[in-house]
């Protein structure tokens, strides 16, 4: 029997490495598409989005391949898709802590979703003071021939957290990841100091929030009094909220 020809084995890996990295780029795709949803939606029927942006990155088959190399497992796509988890990555990020929980929330309860793992380095920072929450996702991608799962990585983080987190990247590399101690105290004592300035900012958004909630009590308050004949009377609030029913 005549062995494969060069061509068609190339053929062949090329249909098959481009629908493995489709797969990826559609759940990517579907992320976002998620992500973004959300995002419009706080910014049309809410005060305010906890999404203040987001960046997403599809490994390339060269780093994907490195990586297997480093780790000297199996090149084979089974093996790469056991065993590297971030070769799709979003990241969000938001102003404040209790947004990054109250995303993780919105996204953890979507039903086509199935939460992986949760890794909170925000309760459990990093030795160098690395903060962020990472979720790995399994995303379902429908190929024309069937159902495919995919998995996606997400990191939520602050505006804070990520500025430290951009800094720290660069650093690691032009030493390349050989960094001074000097410096790297340096990083660990920049980390607390944006942690800091999260906490601050938190302690602000709920002040802000309970003078919010304040404001919204009092005009509630204003809409139950009514005067007539110069005399005030207050409506009980429940005809208030079975006026509020009877519009559902």
């Amino acid at each position: 029997m005549n062995a494969p020809h060069p061509i068609d084995q190339f053929k062949k890996f090329k249909y098959e490495i481009t629908r493995f990295m489709m797969i990826y780029k559609f759940a990517l795709d579907q992320m976002e598409t998620k992500i973004e949803v959300l995002k419009e939606e706080f910014q049309s029927l809410h005060d305010y989005s906890p999404i203040e942006h987001t960046k997403s990155r599809l490994k390339s088959p060269e780093s994907i391949m490195n990586k297997m190399f480093r780790k000297n497992h199996e090149l084979t796509f089974d093996s790469i898709k056991k065993n590297i988890k971030d070769i799709a990555g979003v990241r969000i990020t938001c102003s404040f802590i209790s947004d990054i929980y109250r995303i993780k929330d919105m996204l953890c309860n979507q039903s086509d979703l199935r939460v992986l793992e949760v890794k909170d380095y925000i309760e459990n920072p990093k030795p160098n003071g690395y903060q962020s929450l990472h979720l790995l996702v399994e995303v379902p991608v429908y190929m024309s021939n069937g159902e495919e799962r995919a998995c996606v990585e997400i990191q939520i983080r602050t505006i804070a957290m990520d500025f430290w987190a951009s800094l720290e990247h660069k650093i690691f590399y032009k030493y390349n990841k050989d960094v001074p101690e000097r410096l790297t105290r340096e990083l660990k004592s920049a980390a607390d100091s944006a942690n800091a300035l999260d906490q601050q900012m938190e302690r602000l958004h709920r002040e802000i929030q309970e003078i919010k909630d304040a404001e919204n009590e009092r005009d509630e308050e204003e809409l139950r009094r009514i005067i007539i004949n110069n005399q005030q009377f207050t409506l009980p609030s429940n005809l208030l909220k079975l006026l509020g029913d009877g519009e559902h």
